[in-house]
């Protein structure tokens, strides 16, 4: 398994997460707009403010999720099932760089 191409897919999924994560951030605590004064603007603002922190989490998890991968990668255990022990597959791993449980595992 050509573990160096998955480090560079997950560097490059990596960088792209936390560009993202720096722009809902900005969004989140720095924001430059006056709260609105008509009720209904302030309740979609709300709902947006939620859906933009969910983003930012979701965000923070699968960054964690890659770092754990990078580790794996260094550590000479990418590609095996962190529960069983079974190879992952190659296509589950290219379609889920990050994978830490083979299908089996997953179900």
């Amino acid at each position: 398994m050509d573990t160096e191409k998955f480090r560079s897919q997950l560097l490059g999924l990596k960088q792209e997460l936390e560009s993202r994560i720096s722009r809902t951030h900005k969004h989140i605590y720095h924001k430059q707009e006056p709260v609105s004064a008509n009720f209904s603007e302030q309740v979609k603002q709300m709902e947006n403010d939620d859906l933009v922190a969910a983003l930012e989490s979701e965000g923070l998890k699968e960054i964690g999720l890659i770092n754990s991968a990078l580790e794996r990668i260094d550590n000479g255990e990418f590609g095996f099932c962190q529960q069983c022990g079974e190879n992952i597959g190659q296509a589950r791993l290219e379609a889920i760089p990050y994978a830490q449980y083979c299908i089996r595992c997953t179900a």
